[in-house]
């Protein structure tokens, strides 16, 4: 029987291994499945870490990176592709490559530069092919301010930019959209900009809650590439995506010593928790 016609959206991945689950392909996995995607990874490094940081990064070798790519699109079709962490300056040149033969497939890109902890994970370099090879193929990029500001590339002698002038700058390398998140701003709440060539498109404020997380930008990421592969639109798939994101830090968990982990699946486990429930009896007052 062919089921092609009840496949759910399907996303290529191209993100590092990480064991706790926490951020990297694995909560990309779990995210897009969550939002009713299928989704498929090239796996391009492999980390060593915990809860409490990043012990150690081993890129895949660019070559081997490509054929998991190549293979499973030419079996396959996409409806988005997600980046995060590439691991080497030959993988961004890889994945580059591969994208610009899909140019009708809308690009999330998550620029991982470091860590929750600040573990470098993306050096200058890297950083520097990030802009020349895949922010001009980007349709959505999602840095943290601190990210934002790092790939603006401002001179020594100015000031650090304002977040708009980030935005702005990062358009003008070629991303098409520009979401810049509010999670390392001293701020009381959280406030997330979404920017487009005409300057702000939307701009929404979430309430900033206690602890650090692991994870909270690929999850977010992963889940604007799941709606977009859905169908929604860049504004809707953007605010969706932001509200299940916030959803999976409320009820984060703190499984080791580190940072707390964002539970991609608590309305799975609302619905189990209700559904265990033992039935309500009748008081004399009913």
């Amino acid at each position: 029987m062919n089921t092609s016609s009840h496949s759910p959206p399907i996303v290529l991945v191209f993100a590092a291994s990480d064991p706790t689950s926490g951020a990297g392909v694995q909560a990309d996995l779990m995210a897009l499945t969550s939002l009713g995607c299928h989704p498929l990874t090239a796996l391009t490094a492999i980390t060593v870490q915990d809860t409490l940081g990043v012990e150690s990064v081993h890129p895949v070798a660019a070559e081997l990176l490509e054929r998991q790519a190549r293979l499973l699109l030419e079996d396959m079709q996409v409806a988005a592709f997600k980046i995060g962490v590439l691991g080497s300056v030959e993988n961004v040149l890889a994945v580059a490559e591969i994208v610009s033969d899909y140019p009708d497939v809308p690009l999330i890109f998550d620029p991982v530069l470091a860590s929750g902890r600040g573990d470098e994970l993306s050096g200058e370099h890297i950083i520097s092919a990030m802009r020349e090879m895949l922010l001009p193929q980007t349709t959505l990029l999602t840095p943290n301010a601190p990210e934002a500001r790092r790939l603006a590339e401002s001179d020594e002698d100015e000031e650090e930019p304002s977040i708009e002038v980030c935005a702005r700058r990062l358009i003008d390398m070629g991303a098409q959209y520009v979401l810049i998140t509010g999670t390392h701003e001293n701020t009381p709440e959280v406030v997330n900009t979404l920017y487009g060539p005409a300057g702000v498109i939307r701009s929404d404020r979430w309430e900033r809650l206690p602890g650090s997380y692991h994870g909270s930008g690929c999850t977010l990421a992963s889940a604007i590439a799941g709606c977009i592969a859905g169908g929604a639109s860049i504004d809707d798939a953007v605010h969706d995506a932001q509200d299940y994101t916030w959803q999976t830090l409320a009820n984060g968990f703190r499984p080791g010593m580190g940072q707390f982990i964002p539970d991609r699946f608590f309305w799975a486990r609302d619905a189990y928790d209700e559904a265990n429930d033992p039935p309500k009896t009748k008081t004399d007052g009913d």
